[in-house]
């Protein structure tokens, strides 16, 4: 026990709560290891794996596979995630269950993903989702895991809160992980241990008040508001959720989960509260409260500003005659030129995308197709892995193991019985992505900056899905 700080757990012994019995124990041993399935890939828990009660897509794993060497993982199949925090799939599904059209959804606080992909599969098919990061490698890792999911609903910008204040009643649901002095987190990641003090949690609970008060008046009248942390103690929870109330009138909502959960309440308070203990349940420790806006605000959305970023490149009926072939219920879809990136975006959800691209720093957003060169159109690991890709639109080539792994390491690959030009590898018959066959070899497609960097291959693939 001598690795937790004595003053945390001084901390927790003054609130006085038997739910901590046993806490600083389970904090030294090693953490549940589990993952959620994707289910716009139409995966699904395998036979006989330990489900998560609170979320029908994940399961937990025995041991820790080499997730880096998994094609699955690669091809957005599955996310690696602590279950604890599935728990946002749960209150996202509770909240729009009744919903009888797509809403627009938030994530202030997004890398590096998980609780975005988590939120996608919850909310009704069609919602978009908006995924924001303040720092720029975060942003790109999040940017990349998203694409891997798969779903066209959605944008990703970069940058600080402050900047979403401007979209003035634009979202269904906010959500925001805050960055938090990560207590929870302790058996984990010993930095965190490392850099615990009491004067961490007061800069956590000042960046924190700064966030909610940057997304707040982005929610619409009624909308909800998610706001959780990986963190213990009050200030940075239950005492921000009584600030929210008073600063807002913001009403706590009850998620009614059941009782065989052993989720546990808040401490010391009045609201509805909910704490992830790892002495409790199999999962880190988690805070997560929701809270709704009242009615009676300013109902009215932000009005649209001109600004001097110019319009999309519309893109040329030859183009667009190929790039209609290559996507699933392609009218549904506007298509429109950035630099050279042939874009596709969902029209339904046309006038909050113009928003958004007034007020943040768009870093993705629907499906990027194709990159426009001269005359060639080449297709984007961003449309293979959609889950609107057409899978009739290349020719395909399953691949092995080991090619599927020098695929990902952006290494040469060969293409048997392939035609010339662009192919889509295929591994276990699902796009793993493009490359352009030239015969006796094929330029390899994928992304420079995802590819993997290790050049160890294990002898057997990972069995996450099995």
């Amino acid at each position: 026990m001598t690795n937790i700080p004595l003053e945390f757990i001084n901390e927790l012994e003054q609130y006085g709560s038997n739910v901590f019995d046993g806490l600083v124990e389970a904090l030294l041993l090693s953490p549940s290891i589990s993952v959620r399935c994707n289910k716009y890939k139409a995966v699904s828990r395998p036979a006989g794996r330990l489900p998560v009660d609170w979320c029908e897509n994940g399961f937990y794993l025995e041991n820790r596979e080499q997730f880096t060497f998994d094609p699955a993982m690669h091809q957005g199949l599955y996310y690696v995630q602590d279950a604890s925090s599935m728990i946002l799939s749960r209150i996202v599904w509770q909240l729009t269950r009744d919903a009888n059209a797509p809403l627009v959804y938030l994530d202030a606080c997004a890398a590096p993903g998980g609780k975005t992909t988590a939120a996608i599969d919850a909310l009704p098919q069609g919602s978009l989702v908006v995924a924001n990061e303040y720092n720029s490698s975060r942003a790109t890792v999040l940017r990349e895991n998203v694409i891997k999911w798969g779903y066209p609903a959605t944008i990703v910008t970069k940058g600080d809160t402050s900047r979403i204040s401007r979209l003035k009643n634009c979202f269904d649901i906010v959500a925001a992980d805050v960055p938090c002095s990560g207590e929870g987190m302790f058996r984990k990641d010993a930095d965190a241990v490392e850099q615990w003090s009491r004067k961490l949690v007061a800069e956590c609970v000042a960046r924190q008040r700064e966030i909610v008060d940057n997304v707040w008046s982005a929610l619409k009248p009624g909308g909800f508001f998610i706001y959780s942390t990986c963190t213990f103690n009050r200030d940075e929870n239950e005492e921000m959720v009584h600030y929210i109330h008073r600063q807002y009138g913001a009403k706590s909502v009850d998620m009614n989960f059941p009782v065989g959960w052993n989720i546990a309440s808040g401490i010391n308070t009045i609201h509805h509260c909910y704490r992830f203990l790892p002495n409790r349940v199999k999962g880190e420790g988690l805070f997560v409260a929701v809270l709704q806006k009242p009615e009676d605000g300013d109902g009215q959305p932000m009005k649209m500003k001109k600004t001097k970023t110019p319009p999309p490149t519309k893109i040329t009926a030859q183009v667009m005659n190929v790039v209609t072939q290559w996507i699933n219920n392609a009218d549904e879809f506007d298509f429109f030129l950035v630099d050279d990136k042939v874009k596709a975006f969902p029209k339904v959800h046309a006038v909050s995308r113009q928003a958004i691209n007034s007020c943040l720093d768009v870093i993705h957003e629907g499906i990027t197709i194709a990159t426009l060169k001269g005359k060639d159109l080449i297709p984007e690991q961003s449309l293979v892995l959609s889950t609107a890709f057409c899978d009739e639109a290349f020719p395909f080539c399953n691949v092995d193991y080991a090619t599927a792994i020098a695929y990902l390491r952006r290494e040469a690959v060969t293409v048997d019985d392939a035609p010339r030009g662009y192919v889509v590898l295929k591994y276990n018959n699902i796009p793993l992505g493009p490359v352009k066959n030239l015969g006796n070899r094929a330029n390899n497609l994928y992304p420079q900056e995802w590819r993997i960097l290790s050049s160890h291959t294990p002898v057997t693939p990972p069995a996450v899905l099995l």
